[in-house]
């Protein structure tokens, strides 16, 4: 029982919530509109993510001893914002299926394991800083808005990782919440007790849905959520089969989606956070951070509105700072093995600089489009060596 209730390990999955919900639940109360959804029907949107999320994220992290988290698909939200529009919350719902049934076709048929040995170390850790990068810039540019709160907490950081590293976050949460509360931005008044309940919408199927917003929603999930999540996985140095972690994110997504579970990944931000040392200074015991975050995943699911509401009264800039923070660890270790070989240095920089510029191209992050920029660098570079190596090896045999 003491290998649970570690405070850096609670603290961590904490944070991993508290920045998930924070950075882009408004994002899924915007396309739950966009559908046409009631408040109810929104409840049990907020009820299907907590619960899936929650779930997988416990199981995954438990049956591995690894710290796999999952997360709603953010841009498959955004995608949904505006691409629900004109269809009723039946043809969405009946969407959301075809993608994660999708997701489940990937997982199950092996194909994921498959690609990722095509992935070296260095580009999957490069993806990764250029994934995280943004946030931990978003902490120092908050320092224009709000310098007192800000500062206090990257002083606080600072002070606890000579003293006491292990509870660093833990601490500077508490110090940024307590200095946010003597400057007057907790909006409190906001907060409202209310649960989720689950309310099941019967799914209706239409080729306008499914193309317009199903299989872009499985594009995008792929492409911007599961490779960035295997990214952090792998660039931590946990390796996992893949495929039936993804085949089990689809059979949730199958299961929810007609309570409004929209898409369920792998995660990659908020993943982070309960893979750093922040969490713990052993790698084998940081699956506890995911499986508490698991545990309060639930909790937000059951509570829905309520636990929402408590976090939309913490100021944008507390958040940014608390990520910001959290994620510096992971992108120092990131980039150094990135960039710790020579061989393969230019396939890492050019991953990591595409990832990091944030370019969006036919709808996909620039997660993708880094990762797959990086990999053709890699390959074409690998080639001309292995070439000149044999022509080489001729010469000299030549001589001979």
């Amino acid at each position: 029982m003491r290998d649970w209730f570690v405070l850096s390990r609670v603290s961590a999955g904490f944070i991993a919530v508290l920045v998930g919900y924070t950075s882009s639940a408004v994002i899924v109360f915007q396309a739950a509109a966009s559908a046409g959804a009631s408040e109810q029907q929104i409840g049990s949107w907020l009820w299907a993510l907590g619960i899936g999320m929650g779930a997988t994220s416990i199981g995954f992290s438990w049956y591995h001893k690894k710290p796999i988290l999952t997360a709603w698909s953010t841009p498959g939200a955004a995608l949904l914002v505006t691409s629900l529009s004109g269809l009723s919350v039946n043809q969405a719902i009946g969407a959301f299926l075809f993608s994660s049934l999708l997701i489940t076709l990937v997982g199950l048929s092996g194909l994921m394991d498959k690609l990722i040995r095509w992935i070296p170390q260095s580009v999957a850790s490069a993806m990764l800083a250029g994934v995280l990068l943004q946030f931990s810039l978003q902490l120092f540019q908050s320092l224009e808005s709000q310098l007192v709160l800000v500062s206090s907490m990257v002083a606080c950081y600072l002070i606890g990782k000579l003293y006491g590293p292990r509870y660093v976050m833990l601490v500077t949460l508490l110090v940024g919440i307590t200095a946010a509360f003597y400057l007057g931005l907790l909006e409190l008044s906001s907060v409202t007790l209310e649960l989720a309940m689950p309310v099941w919408i019967s799914p209706a199927f239409s080729w306008q849905a499914i193309l317009g917003v199903g299989l872009p929603l499985f594009v995008v999930t792929m492409a911007s959520q599961n490779m960035p999540g295997i990214a952090a996985l792998y660039g931590n140095g946990y390796r996992p089969a893949i495929s039936p972690l993804i085949s089990w994110t689809g059979v949730a997504g199958i299961l929810l989606a007609p309570f409004g579970g929209f898409a369920f990944n792998l995660a990659a931000i908020t993943a982070a956070i309960c893979m750093g040392k922040e969490a713990d200074e052993d790698p084998t015991k940081r699956y506890f951070a995911s499986i508490w975050a698991g545990v309060f995943y639930l909790l937000v699911g059951l509570l829905g509105a309520t636990v929402v509401s408590l976090f939309a009264a913490f100021p944008q800039e507390l958040v940014v700072a608390i990520a910001g923070l959290a994620l510096i660890s992971t992108i120092a270790n990131s980039l150094s093995t990135a960039l710790a070989c020579t061989k393969g240095r230019e396939a890492a920089a050019i991953t990591f600089l595409v990832t990091a510029s944030s370019v969006n191209l036919f709808g996909i992050a620039s997660a993708f489009w880094g990762l797959s920029l990086g990999l053709i660098v890699h390959y074409l570079f690998s080639r001309n060596e292995a070439a000149g190596i044999v022509k080489e090896t001729r010469e000299a045999s030549n001589k001979a």
